[in-house]
């Protein structure tokens, strides 16, 4: 059954989950004023999939069970899938700045590829158990949250070594009938308003470690959970033209003895396979964190376009607005284009899904990591200072000032002046708010520290090879290497081909 945003609001409604914002306890997660703008942000993710001209990016087959589920928690099977859901994510966040729920793609994604690795290694049942977990979330169209960031506590010691255990998250009890586990999780997107939680760990586990290595799936109101969450962008200021509708609130899962039946255990101590689905997830979700990424760098490059609009300006004439427009888009499709060779050169799992591969993904994520500063300030430089200076919302309504206001920030003479203050606003709202600066932090450190991203790209790039066949160029000469070169470079293109997604119509008039 596929949910619309009014079905996913409703289905909030029928849990308890005890959740906390700005020190007070929240008494229903789907209608608490500061938590609308995330729950309107993942209700894009389920009205899109019901528009005919968005239905080819939005909604996908899942190769394990034949039915048709929406693609934020769908596991790829093709290296076509994995372009049409770059696509998808680049169009929810288009609408949504973060629509968020592209994460329950990844942690599905992932625990799909790793649970059929330790099935394999160890003789367990965990596929089969979460193939049935997947089919039912799938079938009710549910939303996913991730919890795989543990607090982690003194950063140089290991889990075991930890004063407090509960630092991280940890099997606290073995029973014949499930888990218990007891720690924290910091930093879940979208805590509050997720329907469950993926609980995954954050880093590859040694032996003694094995208590933490521990994947299961915990619902939204488990007994002995606890959430700590900040509102959802900026609910109920007037200022805020785009985060007062759409925002993201993140939050801490404190787990007090919560247990776990074993039909939603999907890892739980088989420490060696820790580091496989760490880096899987992490290789699913920085793929998306590009479309993620590409879709708010389209709302900063349409609000520069309109500034430079409403100030009296020419991009064709004035070349300095041009020139930092051109550079706005060079970055944002230069990261995106890494997405998309992430999806062509896909490496296909044992268990049938489709992974992006490794070095696109870490090297998209790495450029949108480190360039988003750039993107601010490029569209900071297009838009002018008019953006941070301009009166409060409040002063356009006001009658001893309004009409003074309206004859002296008026740009273009066809451009009034309240079209002019709304886009300002709307470039403030993103770029140089609250809101702007966390936008700036979660594409530096979201899906992992630019540092997390050198690792895996220098652990994947086949340095070696590049380093051999210049070693027998210099050997032997040019012409001698030259079919070894070709041999030496990575399968291209993709195995099972792909067709790029064509533009919606909406897309088209953009």
């Amino acid at each position: 059954m596929l949910m619309t945003a009014a079905d996913y609001r409703d289905s909030l409604r029928r849990y308890a989950p005890r959740v906390f914002v700005d020190g007070r306890r929240v008494e229903s997660v789907a209608d608490d004023p500061a938590l609308a703008p995330g729950v309107n942000a993942i209700g894009v993710t389920y009205d899109l999939a019901q528009e005919a001209e968005h239905r080819p990016l939005m909604l996908a087959t899942q190769h394990s069970s034949g039915q048709t589920v929406n693609r934020m928690i769908h596991v790829d099977g093709t290296s076509q899938d994995l372009l049409y859901k770059l696509e998808a994510v680049r169009l929810v966040c288009r609408a949504a700045g973060c629509a968020q729920r592209y994460l329950s793609h990844d942690g599905l994604s992932a625990i799909f590829q790793a649970t059929r690795r330790v099935d394999d290694d160890k003789g367990t049942e965990y596929h089969a158990r979460f193939l049935d977990y997947l089919h039912r979330i799938q079938d009710e169209d549910l939303t996913l949250g991730v919890a795989m960031t543990d607090a982690k506590g003194d950063r140089s010691k290991r889990p075991h070594l930890q004063a407090n255990p509960d630092v991280y998250v940890h099997v606290v009890e073995r029973r014949a009938d499930g888990i218990v586990l007891s720690g924290s999780k910091a930093i879940v997107t979208g805590a509050p308003y997720v329907h469950e939680f993926l609980v995954m760990p954050c880093r590859t586990m040694g032996e003694e470690d094995k208590d933490f290595a521990v994947c299961c799936a915990v619902p939204l109101d488990a007994e002995g959970l606890t959430i700590v969450a900040r509102p959802a962008g900026r609910p109920g200021e007037n200022a805020a033209k785009f985060s007062a509708t759409y925002g993201q609130s993140t939050g801490v899962l404190l787990f007090d003895r919560v247990f776990v039946p074993w039909d939603r255990v999907f890892l739980s101590g088989e420490w060696e396979h820790s580091g496989f689905l760490t880096t899987s997830y992490a290789a699913h979700h920085r793929h998306s964190c590009i479309g993620a990424r590409a879709g708010f760098g389209d709302l900063l490059i349409g609000a520069g376009a309109l500034m430079i609009e409403a100030n009296g300006l020419d991009a064709d004439r004035h070349d300095h607005v041009r020139d930092a427009m051109v550079e706005l888009i060079k970055i944002v499709e230069g990261f995106f284009a890494c997405g998309v060779a992430a999806s062509v050169y896909g490496v296909a799992d044992p268990a049938g899904a489709m992974q992006p591969d490794p070095v696109f993904a870490n090297v998209g994520k790495l450029l949108l990591a480190t360039q988003i500063y750039d993107m601010h300030r490029l569209a900071h430089t297009v838009s002018g200072g008019l953006i941070v200076s301009l009166p409060g919302p409040d002063e356009d309504h006001n009658p001893e000032t309004r009409a003074d206001l309206a004859a002296v920030l008026a740009g273009r003479p066809d451009v009034p002046a309240s079209a002019r203050l709304e886009v300002a606003r709307l470039m403030e709202d993103l770029t140089a708010s609250y809101q702007g600066g966390w936008y700036s932090v979660i594409s530096l450190h979201g899906g992992g520290s630019p540092e997390a991203m050198k690792r895996e790209i220098w652990r994947n790039y086949p340095v070696g090879d590049r380093a051999e066949t210049v070693a027998a160029l210099l050997d032997r000469g040019v012409a001698s290497v030259a079919a070894r070169v070709r041999d030496k470079q990575p399968g291209r293109c993709c195995v099972t081909g792909c067709q790029v997604p064509e533009p919606t119509p909406a897309a088209a008039a953009e």
